[in-house]
């Protein structure tokens, strides 16, 4: 193996030249690792052209299962939702949950919010009541300044919907911020967001350079920098579920109505207590959420940080969903900030993505909010729902035993056995090796 690792010009060689200075400089010479790339490079050109315009120093795929999930009644709807997602149980629990609230009223969403945030950081060395005084002005001259670039925007609806100015001076010495305020209808927004930002910033060094009220030492507006906010509390959506707590049934162990009402209701409550747990309890509610939003083409990362810091505004991490049991319903939801598009970034671009939408009814930002948000709460309800009646290693392990089949290399028939075997015994890695070795030693 070279020891010189280091190279100069990477993006300009081609795939296979990539592959082979990858093997060369970081393989044995023995590896099949071109051989396993290049399998997963697509079959149409033009499509993996597509694929490889989306990132930087492609050299293959990663596949990630495609899956759809059933009988999700949201707003009187039902929709088939697209799932993108590689740990096992979460599509099945997303359906079950859908399946289970199908006859008990389905899901309700509500838009609360939609604006979107974005920030000009800057440092003025005048006075702060002087800023103060004039930022009616500032206003005023940035909007008209970037009436251009809102306005298309504007005519669907959309733009500017409000400029703050906030003194950070006690924090930073000189340090200000013009945080506004955007809609961006079907769109995400961040290109829309960002090119106004940064136009701001040459617009507002124009403006106090040329006010005769700013002294000339202080004329030196420095732009520290210009960028959207992934953290959106006024882009808001609930989605919840509710019914009679009799109409809940009855479950495993032979846990009636009541008593599951009461725990899973404590479950939830335990979530807002404790961070250790509120912590499991929302990644759970990511793991749906994260599934449809790139399913879509939406940015998973942005949404997962605005939801955690969300979480986490009254100054402790805590459980994003709610559960009241009060006056004899049962009532189950969640309020989350959640910023995604419809129209343009990936959603235009990846074929995919695309056909996630067209199957969810080519629906708005609003309504894909609400999708995303019902899925999330789905799958809350689903792993509370086994914690406490069953566990939730018994469902999530007899999922997981076809990928331990899979890594043990078992047979057709193998499966075949060790599935009608595990159907009332608890699976475990050791557990399914040791049936193995047995039928071997059997056959």
């Amino acid at each position: 193996m070279n020891n010189n690792k280091t190279i100069s010009g990477f993006s300009k060689l081609t795939k296979s030249e990539k592959l082979s200075w990858i093997k060369e400089q970081f393989f044995d010479e023995k590896s099949s690792m071109t051989e396993v790339l290049r399998e997963y490079w697509h079959s149409n050109e033009a499509k993996q052209e597509v694929l490889d315009g989306f990132s930087e120093n492609t050299i293959s795929n990663f596949p990630m299962p495609y899956g759809v999930a059933p009988n999700f009644k949201i707003n009187g709807e039902l929709y088939l939702v697209p799932m993108v997602i590689e740990e096992s149980s979460v599509v099945a629990a997303a359906s079950a949950a859908a399946k289970f609230w199908l006859t008990r009223g389905g899901f309700q969403t509500e838009v609360i919010g939609t604006k979107k945030v974005g920030q000009l950081h800057f440092k003025f060395s005048g006075e702060s009541k002087l800023l103060q005084d004039l930022f009616p002005s500032i206003e005023a001259y940035l909007k008209e300044g970037v009436s251009e670039l809102t306005e298309n925007m504007q005519k669907r609806g959309g733009g500017i919907v409000g400029l703050e100015l906030i003194d950070f001076t006690a924090e930073e010495n000189n340090y200000y911020q013009i945080r506004g305020e955007f809609e961006t209808c079907d769109s995400m927004g961040a290109n829309f967001i960002n090119s106004i930002l940064e136009k701001f910033g040459h617009l507002l060094k124009t403006f106090i350079l040329n006010h005769s009220e700013v002294s000339e030492e202080d004329k030196d507006v420095q732009i520290i920098m210009a960028i959207l906010s992934n953290y959106t509390p006024d882009c808001m959506i609930r989605a919840s579920v509710s019914c009679k707590i009799e109409e809940l049934g009855m479950f495993a162990g032979g846990i009636d109505c009541y008593e599951f009402a009461e725990k899973f209701a404590t479950a939830v409550n335990i979530a807002h207590i404790d961070m250790y747990r509120a912590t499991t309890h929302n990644k759970g509610i990511f793991n749906g959420i994260d599934s449809v939003v790139l399913a879509t083409g939406n940015d998973f990362r942005a949404i997962e940080s605005c939801g955690h810091a969300y979480a986490s505004k009254n100054g402790k991490y805590k459980s994003l969903s709610y559960c009241d049991i009060s006056n004899g319903i049962f009532k189950f939801w969640i309020d989350l900030p959640l910023a995604v598009g419809t129209v343009g970034g990936l959603t235009n671009l990846h074929p995919m993505a695309k056909i996630s939408l067209e199957m969810l009814g080519n629906p708005s930002a609003e309504e894909l909010m609400g999708i995303i948000t019902t899925v999330g709460l789905a799958q809350n309800f689903a792993a509370l729902r086994s914690l406490v009646t069953t566990g939730i290693q018994q469902g999530h392990m007899k999922m997981h035993l076809q990928n331990i089949l899979t890594h043990m290399n078992a047979s057709e028939d193998e499966k075949s056995a060790a599935n009608k075997y595990f159907e009332d015994k608890t699976v475990s890695f050791s557990a399914v090796r040791s049936f193995l070795d047995k039928s071997i030693a059997n056959s």
